[in-house]
């Protein structure tokens, strides 16, 4: 019998006017092959739960590695977003020309809620994760609808979100000058810029509209241009999209405080207790997807934030991202 897969209800599982996340689990195993064909030929009704739903988990499914995942990506021929080519803060390593792995920082560092690169001008529209070792406890993946979020928020903080939408944010980021695996926005200014030298990042810095000051030890402190903090998606709604909640909770290292990575984009700033607001309905809205070794998940980067809990043990979760054709 070839490979078949249906929808399924999980624990915990949302309901809004659409069901959070959208579960498919395979019904008849196959090989790998036939996974990716029933992958293929259901593509376009897939990406549209997508858009619809915000998430989509795959389990079950016959993907054991890196190059299984790879061939899964392949089978939705979508336009690649390439780790070189971002402006990700997050130490990353290429498996493959399309698959990485999610964020080298060490297991006891907890990523917090954020839209994938919102925090810069260039951004991927979906998100592929494959987990290809469950960790032994912990390590599971919050989402949260940020539609969800951003109308419940204009309930309690109109101001605010109305703030948000007349003048974008900026963030502030401090860069070192090599790689810092032990930070989840350890990202050297070379890698993140695609540059050998201070002259090549200054270039790609202005052509990008961002400000930058040097520091000691070559490294670089840089702020945003004016960025959107609420997107409009396909169907009209809104979408509390930027990195606020993660900026202001987590970009702490031995170069970043959080109190200083984000203000409106006109300069004035943010205020914490309507970030605590904003925090507190997220943790409310939010859904662990708990890894099983072998799932897949896609995830809408306009609709849906994400994050990552700390955890014990290998946890191996990789990614690959989709351009915003």
């Amino acid at each position: 019998m070839t490979f078949h897969a249906v929808t399924q209800a999980v624990e915990k599982q949302q309901d809004y006017e659409s069901v959070f996340p959208l579960v498919y689990s395979a019904e008849h195993s196959g090989s790998l092959r036939e996974a990716a064909l029933w992958l293929s030929e259901r593509r376009q009704e897939l990406f549209e739960q997508v858009d619809l739903h915000g998430a989509v988990l795959l389990r079950g499914f016959p993907v054991a590695s890196d190059k299984d995942f790879d061939q899964v990506i392949q089978s939705f021929d979508a336009p690649n977003f390439t780790y070189a080519d971002s402006l990700s803060n997050a130490v990353r390593i290429n498996r493959t020309e399309r698959v990485f792995t999610a964020n080298e920082a060490p297991p006891d560092v907890g990523i917090y809620l954020h839209h994938e690169m919102a925090q810069t001008p260039i951004y991927p529209a979906k998100l592929f994760f494959f987990c290809e070792q469950a960790a032994e406890s912990g390590g599971a993946t919050p989402i949260c609808r940020s539609d969800i979020l951003l109308s419940r928020l204009a309930q309690d903080r109109s101001n605010f979100v109305a703030a948000c939408i007349e003048r974008g944010v900026k963030y502030t980021n401090i860069m070192p000058a090599v790689d810092d695996p032990k930070s989840g926005q350890g990202r050297s200014w070379r890698s993140t810029l695609g540059v050998d030298n201070r002259r090549e990042a200054e270039a790609r810095l202005s052509a990008l509209g961002y400000t930058w000051i040097w520091r000691d030890n070559e490294i670089l402190s840089v702020t945003t241009p004016v960025l959107p903090a609420v997107y409009t998606l396909k169907d009209g709604r809104q979408s509390f999209f930027n990195q606020l909640i993660a900026a202001f909770r987590g970009w702490a290292d031995a170069r970043n405080d959080p109190s200083k990575s984000i203000r409106f984009g006109d300069d004035t700033p943010i205020d914490a207790d309507d970030m605590n607001v904003a925090i507190q309905l997220s943790d409310e809205l939010t859904f662990d997807l708990s890894w099983q070794t072998g799932d897949v998940a896609i995830i809408d980067n306009f609709s849906v934030m994400h994050g990552r809990r700390p955890f014990n043990g290998t946890r191996k979760v990789l990614v690959s991202l989709v351009a915003n054709a």
